[in-house]
């Protein structure tokens, strides 16, 4: 199963890293690691820590920190479909199911963090319907060949004599 990425701190730390792979209306981003570790885990010890002013010291509870639902090697993925490349709703959730369609079709994805990015729009003259088959086929066949580049391993060179 594919972990969806949800807090801005992983997404920023995926799109600092250059593009894996582009095609005409989308680039992939990745990185081979696991989801940050959450911040507010230790705000909540220091708070079951500090002392109560109520008189008499009550027990502390334990904290129980709160994990992400991770596989210690899992697959993340996060979608970047902006308004101003896709303005419809309904556009942006059907580019949402194909790149998670996409995702779970493809087989041998490396673990770690992933995140598709619209960056530039479908032609509307070409697909007036905001959800047609056309525009739903014209995605998945895109998204299909930008994971099978990124997943291709690179060319070896050629050493120099």
């Amino acid at each position: 199963m594919i972990g969806r990425i949800q807090r801005p701190v992983d997404f920023e730390r995926v799109l600092a890293r250059p593009s894996r792979s582009r095609s005409a209306h989308f680039a992939l981003h990745h990185l081979s690691a696991d989801l940050a570790p959450s911040a507010w885990a230790a705000a909540k010890l220091r708070t079951a820590q500090a002392e109560l002013s109520t008189g008499e010291s009550q027990p502390v509870h334990n904290v129980v920190e709160h994990q992400p639902p991770s596989v210690p090697n899992g697959c993340w993925l996060g979608m970047v479909v902006p308004k101003r490349h896709a303005r419809r709703a309904v556009t942006r959730t059907l580019l949402k199911r194909q790149i998670r369609a996409a995702f779970a079709a493809t087989a041998g994805i490396p673990p770690g963090l992933w995140v598709v990015r619209l960056r530039s729009p479908f032609d509307r003259q070409k697909f007036p319907s905001a959800a047609s088959d056309a525009l739903r086929q014209a995605a998945r066949d895109e998204l299909a060949q930008l994971l099978d580049r990124a997943l291709k391993p690179p060319p070896k060179r050629e050493a120099a004599t």
